[in-house]
């Protein structure tokens, strides 16, 4: 009996064999000290700097997420004034448009389209969803 117990494993059945990492199927993961990033974000957290321990797949395999250890995780970094007036850049040139200098609550085409709708083709855009250029000052041409 004793050598029978001795032949006993405990075998995982996600993992590979081959040291890669563990692959769960879309919903099976079950285990309760693992999370994606989206997940680590809720809980106000981030990787920070672990490599992932194993993998969920979905849609046969053409989509997947990562899945860090919860207790290694750090809390998220807080935004920094600089980061917030480069994110406020970076937004701005994606929703100004460089014909009319309007600038808009939306991302607007300009790959695409290279203006506003409004300056595009002449589609009326509606006066709530922008914020208009200021006016010129007369007093600095002088």
């Amino acid at each position: 009996m004793a050598d029978q117990d001795q032949d006993l494993v405990d075998v995982d059945p996600h993992d590979p064999g081959d040291g890669s990492l563990p692959v769960f199927r879309w919903k099976q993961a079950g285990h309760a000290n693992l999370a994606t990033r989206r997940q680590l974000r809720e809980m106000g957290l981030r990787p920070g700097g672990q490599e992932p321990v194993a993998r969920i797949e979905c849609r046969g395999g053409k989509r997947f997420a990562w899945l860090y250890r919860i207790d290694l995780a750090r809390p998220k970094l807080p935004m920094t004034l600089a980061k917030e007036a480069a994110l406020d850049k970076a937004m701005a040139a994606r929703q100004t448009c460089g014909t009319c200098g309007r600038r808009y609550f939306h991302c607007i085409p300009l790959k695409t389209l290279g203006s506003c709708l409004e300056c595009y083709d002449g589609t009326p855009a509606d006066p709530n969803s922008y914020i208009a250029p200021p006016a010129p000052d007369h007093r600095l041409a002088a």
